[in-house]
């Protein structure tokens, strides 16, 4: 058996080496991960923009041990860079060289596994976990970061100039694509900052009832539709009860996880109408994987997980026809990486309350998942989805 000193011998020794713009000066990687990387046209201490800098030899040694935990965390505490990190995780993840690291990784992969396998990390007990350590953490961080909708989804950019654009043409995408009218009752899953309740009510006369598991969305999203007719509740999708013409989740149903999609769609079946229609937004990942990313899982978005197609297609079958099923995962990475640029250039105003360690924490988070998408692992669906008893006839748009 390989042993992970074995593989880093013949390194520099495990101190610090911090040699600024001298990249010879470097630490050097073991073969094993040189040569991974190379796979990807990535190398380390080299000198094209997306090429890993790396300070300290430590970080070799908690990338075989920890996987891409080990990378994040090592990028985090301030060990190593790169000038175009979307593009460095693009390329290593284009060439699928996470997975083979975490596979190495195996005693911290293993354990991330039996958690998903063996516990229900999404239960009701848990529900309100995401919102407390990641919505949770400051209205000024997102205020900052997302243009004046609060949309904290994908934005849709097919005629877009600039975030807001974009985020105003998803709005009113899935406004149209629900086929909203005056009088109509809306229910909104996971509503976040009311940015949808508020655009439906305003702007095709809906009633809304939203819900979600963060006390900061809900504190601000209630002041952001003072006045309309858009009633929201801290509240576990689990919980809902009603009767609505539509029903809509956008960027919510990451949260669900398997173990969970029955009782999910079994909700939304039990709340829409018979002549009702449901739309879908949520990530999605090219194939099915047993485990979330585990720097995303610990740092991010505790007990996530992101459907596959076919789990996707398996959960809601029993309950609804298919009328349309929308890709478009390459917009998430324009929006992610607008997202980074508001959030930087508003970074001087939020380091009263914020450190450097949160700073490349969200760096890391947005270029990753930049990332994420640009190399086609990630995806972004919109689906709609009805009752087979509906009698109206669907027709998509876009």
């Amino acid at each position: 058996m390989v042993e992970i000193g074995d593989l880093i011998s013949g390194g520099p020794s495990d101190q610090w080496s911090d040699s600024g713009g001298n990249p010879e000066q470097r630490p050097a990687p073991p073969p094993i991960l040189r040569d991974l990387a190379a796979e990807a046209d990535v190398r380390f201490n080299g000198n094209r923009p997306w090429d890993i800098q790396v300070f300290h030899p430590s970080v070799y040694r908690r990338i075989l041990m920890q996987g891409s935990l080990g990378f994040g965390e090592a990028f985090v505490d301030g060990l190593w860079t790169a000038q175009r990190l979307d593009e460095t995780i693009s390329r290593l993840l284009s060439r699928n060289v996470e997975q083979r690291v975490n596979r190495r990784a195996r005693l911290h992969w293993a354990s991330a596994l039996l958690k998903n396998l063996l516990f229900n990390r999404q239960s009701r007990r848990r529900a309100f976990q995401v919102g407390e350590r990641h919505y949770d953490i400051g209205n000024d961080v997102y205020t900052a970061m997302l243009d004046p909708t609060m949309s904290y989804s994908c934005g849709y950019w097919a005629r877009a100039e600039n975030l807001q654009q974009a985020q105003i043409a998803k709005l009113d995408l899935i406004c149209h694509k629900l086929n909203l009218r005056p009088g109509l009752r809306l229910l909104d899953i996971g509503c976040g900052w009311g940015g949808l309740a508020r655009h439906a009510a305003e702007h095709y006369g809906v009633m809304v009832d939203g819900i979600t598991v963060s006390r900061e969305q809900l504190m601000l999203a209630r002041e952001r539709c003072r006045g309309l007719p858009v009633r929201l509740e801290l509240m576990d999708y689990r919980d809902l009860k009603g009767s609505y013409d539509r029903v809509v989740s956008v960027g919510m149903f990451e949260h669900v996880g398997p173990k969970n999609y029955a009782v999910f769609f079994d909700t939304v079946d039990r709340v829409l109408k018979e002549q009702g229609i449901f739309l879908l937004h949520t990530i999605g990942e090219h194939a099915d994987t047993a485990a979330t990313d585990p720097w995303i899982d610990k740092y991010i978005f505790p007990n996530g997980k992101i459907p596959s197609p076919g789990r996707l297609a398996a959960a809601f079958q029993p309950h609804f026809i298919l009328e349309d099923w929308h890709s478009f995962g390459r917009d998430y990475d324009l929006t992610l990486m607008a997202w980074w640029h508001r959030f930087d250039a508003a970074w001087p105003s939020l380091q009263a309350r914020y450190d450097e360690s949160f700073y490349r924490m969200w760096k890391y988070y947005l270029h990753s998942c930049a990332g994420f998408f640009r190399s086609r692992q990630g995806q972004l669906w919109q689906l709609v989805l009805t009752k087979r008893r509906r009698t109206a006839v669907y027709r998509s748009l876009r």
